[in-house]
């Protein structure tokens, strides 16, 4: 079996950009700024909201939990957007996608809405896989709108949530270990989502029947040094 690496699908911070939105989070406009990454994110933008968020909420403790709401619902409406994109307009994005790094993010989002449905879109809320790949699939694959919009409220919303709480709590460290170890974090959490799956199954509830497969291709998951 053929192995894939998906170090080219953690987040991939581009110096000048990440510069940008560190500049931005310190900015009187701030808010403003944050939602609009938010927004952007979610459907095309490569740069996560939680390096603006990080340390606003650093700075401002107690603003912590409202700007992980705004972070939140901004999230959600840029995934609404990028469903959008993909119901109307794959075709005319599908060739640059191949093209792109973004590919096979892209097709293990597919394989795992095929196998998960509204589950994918919650474990997309925590994995490094991009998000905006699981909401333009999620649209190209007729996911229902309604599930599709509660699984990402509810998977962003405790994403931002917890960065909000770490950053009010830990201060300048946690800061610079959730940089660090950000997509190992990521993973450990889907591992988390993914046995509470498991287990919400055999307790008698309805999920799908079985954990996702990656087109019978073993996965490498790797974090950075």
């Amino acid at each position: 079996m053929a192995g894939i690496s998906l170090t080219g699908m953690q987040m991939k911070i581009f110096s000048p950009l990440y510069r940008r939105a560190m500049q931005w989070a310190r900015h009187r406009h701030a808010p403003w700024y944050l939602g609009t990454l938010s927004f952007a994110e979610s459907s095309f933008f490569p740069i996560p909201p939680d390096v603006m968020l990080a340390p606003m909420c650093l700075a401002q403790p107690r603003r912590a939990f409202g700007f992980a709401l705004l972070t939140t619902l901004a999230s959600v409406a840029g995934g609404l957007f990028g469903y959008l994109i993909g119901v109307f307009a794959f075709d005319a994005i599908a060739p640059w996608l191949r093209g792109s790094s973004y590919w096979g993010s892209y097709q293990i989002a597919e394989n795992w809405f095929r196998q998960w449905g509204f589950w994918a879109v919650f474990v997309a809320g925590f994995s490094p896989i991009p998000y905006k790949v699981f909401t333009i699939a999620a649209g190209v694959l007729a996911m229902p709108l309604l599930p599709f919009a509660l699984a990402s409220l509810i998977g962003r919303g405790a994403r931002f949530s917890l960065v909000a709480a770490l950053m009010a709590w830990g201060g300048v460290r946690m800061e610079t270990a959730l940089h660090r170890y950000v997509d190992r974090i990521g993973w450990a959490t889907v591992v988390a989502v993914v046995i509470g799956v498991v287990v919400y199954i055999g307790g008698g509830g309805q999920a799908p029947a079985s954990a996702p497969e990656l087109g019978g291709e073993t996965v490498i998951l790797s974090s950075p040094g």
